[in-house]
């Protein structure tokens, strides 16, 4: 019988007699085909876990994805040659359950939903798991680097996400400090360069500032995602005019992230010009979820409408709808 040996396991110590890393996810009942696994600092490729030894004192990361309307199919966007018919982008995170998650993302017509990459409960390996109620094979996933600070946590995040799940079409934000959650554009900006020659497709949470979008574009963005607002702080869209002149000079698509409160916010996003929208907390921390989904779906929608019918210029003074000729 083979002798134990101890590992460290997503930070916590463990005694196993596994001799490979697919016999340490079998002994924890995971299923491989939901999981990535980082063995000392390096990925192991899920093709090779039959074959990748464990040996004592070894340190493992087992990590999954976590939860962190249509328009007219006309009217569709495209990213990274991928195209979409909902502008709405949707969160995974905040929400009572993954029940009422996968509800609500129902009820927003949303394509795309954002999935924050998290260590395995390996305390209780058949705990949910997103992927139990929100299909990847019916839901473009979009992990995103939510949480981290630096550009090589979240090059190192996304390098596993994609061996969790094959995606090259990601989510990309450095944050800078905890209390504005504002993006570090230095690192920002590094992290974007990197992803993008290992063949990364990032779409990237930036600062409302059309030269760092520019930058983050030349760099080999697919997206640029300027904040509206703080993180979660439902203020809605703060500086419309820097957010119209990314817009303007932007060759790929442009969607805000952040700061959206309800559904007037998206129609504002929308009728700037912005390919989409992101948002979660709007949704989640809502007292009706499910109908704020539904009402976010609408104003994306009609925001969209809006942008495309041209709106009436601006006027000084009064303008009667009524012709003043002929009055009695």
């Amino acid at each position: 019988m083979t002798a134990p040996i101890t590992l460290t396991v997503n930070g916590e110590s463990r005694r196993t007699t596994a001799t490979t890393i697919a016999e340490l996810v079998r002994e924890l009942a995971l299923d491989p085909a939901k999981v990535a696994v980082e063995r000392n600092g390096t990925i192991a490729p899920r093709s090779e876990l039959a074959s990748h030894p464990v040996a004592e004192g070894d340190s493992l990361e087992i990590v999954h994805f976590v939860g962190g309307g249509a328009q007219e199919r006309g009217d569709s966007w495209s990213v990274a040659g991928r195209t979409f018919h909902s502008r709405l982008i949707v969160g995974t995170g905040k929400y009572s359950d993954f029940a009422q998650n996968a509800a609500a993302l129902q009820a927003s017509g949303a394509e795309i939903v954002t999935v924050a990459v998290r260590r395995v409960n390996v305390s209780d390996p058949k705990a949910p798991m997103l992927t139990d109620f929100i299909d990847p094979k019916k839901v473009t996933y979009l992990p995103n680097t939510a949480g981290c600070f630096t550009a090589d946590d979240a090059i190192r995040t996304l390098r596993l996400a994609r061996e969790a799940g094959g995606w090259d079409l990601v989510k990309l934000e450095v944050l800078g400090e905890a209390r504005t959650l504002y993006p570090d554009m230095r690192e920002t900006l590094k992290a974007t360069e990197v992803l993008a020659k290992e063949g990364f497709l990032p779409m990237v949470y930036c600062t409302d500032d059309p030269i760092a979008a520019k930058q983050l574009e030349e760099a080999g963005a697919v997206a640029v995602m300027p904040l509206g607002a703080p993180i979660g702080s439902g203020l809605g869209i703060q500086n419309r005019v820097t957010i119209r002149l990314i817009v303007e000079g932007a060759s790929v698509p442009v969607l805000v992230d952040a700061g959206v409160g309800t559904a007037s916010d998206a129609a504002v996003a929308m009728e700037l010009g912005c390919d989409g929208v992101l948002m979660n907390t709007a949704i989640a921390e809502a007292k009706d979820p499910i109908r704020m989904a539904r009402a976010m779906k609408l104003a994306v929608e009609a925001g969209r409408d809006a942008y495309l019918a041209g709106r009436m210029g601006t006027r000084k003074y009064a303008d009667p709808s009524s012709p003043l000729a002929g009055l009695i």
